[in-house]
């Protein structure tokens, strides 16, 4: 089978991205017959337990890429906006850059710029759309490649890729294959921009929800909820900010679990079984068996190695409070 024929000049791109999800984007545009002129990314931030200061993922990859690297603290910088200009750069794309795009910024490239999003909009618009997704116990999500306009993940858009979610699949699985789609989709979208003018769909803002920024406190674990909500939080919230539960005033959180199809008549909360592998806990509706979880300050362990170490007892009562 003979390779699709792909028409129109290359584009010279500016790249806005920062963390490891953006990286796939990158590499697929690094690889591609368009040019990259520039990356842009945040600032070195302090990461990790030693709070050391580092490049995030995408400035590494941009870096040993022989990629200018632009990393302005604020969008409004003169000199950022000035360097922005001079790139000339046909079209900008954004892959989970982390700041607000002014005026001036979505006006510098010639075509504007697109943005690569894992959700289907105009559903989980925002700044965790996998996570809330996941939290929510849906089944399915996806990638959709739209302009970026003033308004919060409001623009038209270019193109969509669907992705169902399993039962068990964490934040983090589905994130890192959503990454994989949305390059490809993403080039799929850059060679037709280079053809000429493409049909681009406006969203129905009726529809529209929104994915608010996680906090720690979306993490407390609510016994009185169902199994499968409880479940759904743990696998939504990894890996961060983890959901978590109080066991005599010490924090635990819970990294892994599966849903038991047996009812409990006892207090959401109260552990039904501690011995050996098993850790079984009473819900608002069925019982949740903990897999997987990690006293504070401690590293993650399997339920058996756990309650080697820790007098977790049946008739115990696990918490969202002190």
């Amino acid at each position: 089978m003979s390779a699709p024929v792909v028409s129109g000049a290359p584009l010279s791109i500016v790249f806005f991205g920062t963390p490891e999800f953006a990286v796939p984007t990158l590499d697929a545009l690094h690889a591609s017959r368009h040019q990259v002129v520039a990356v842009v990314t945040q600032p070195d931030r302090p990461r990790g337990r030693g709070q050391r200061t580092t490049a995030a993922p995408v400035k590494a990859r941009a870096r040993a890429a022989g990629v200018l690297v632009l990393q302005p603290e604020h969008m409004r910088d003169p000199a950022f906006l000035d360097g922005l200009q001079a790139l000339h750069a046909d079209l900008g794309v954004v892959a989970a850059y982390g700041k607000i795009l002014t005026d001036a910024v979505l006006a510098a490239p010639r075509l504007g710029l697109i943005n690569v999003h894992t959700s289907l909009l105009p559903k989980y618009r925002g700044a965790a759309p996998v996570h809330r997704a996941v939290v929510a116990g849906e089944h399915g999500t996806g990638v959709t490649i739209m302009r970026v306009v003033k308004a919060l993940d409001a623009g038209p858009m270019l193109a969509t890729a669907r992705r169902p979610i399993s039962a068990d699949e964490t934040s983090d699985d589905v994130e890192r294959d959503l990454a994989r789609i949305g390059a490809a989709l993403l080039l799929t979208s850059v060679d037709a921009l280079a053809r000429g003018p493409v049909q681009e769909t406006p969203q129905d803002d009726a529809a529209a929800s929104y994915a608010h920024r996680l906090t720690k406190e979306d993490g407390v674990i609510d016994w009185g909820h169902s199994a499968e909500q409880i479940h759904n939080r743990i696998r939504g919230l990894h890996p961060w900010p983890h959901a978590f539960t109080l066991w005599r005033g010490q924090r635990l959180i819970v990294l892994r679990s599966a849903v038991l199809d047996e009812p409990s008549d006892l207090a959401p909360g109260t552990l039904l079984e501690s011995a050996a592998d098993r850790l079984v806990v009473a819900t608002g509706r069925g019982r949740l068996a903990v897999l997987q979880l990690q006293a504070e300050g401690k590293r993650a362990m399997q339920t058996r190695d756990f309650l080697a170490g820790h007098a977790l007892m049946m008739g115990d009562r696990l918490s969202a409070t002190r």
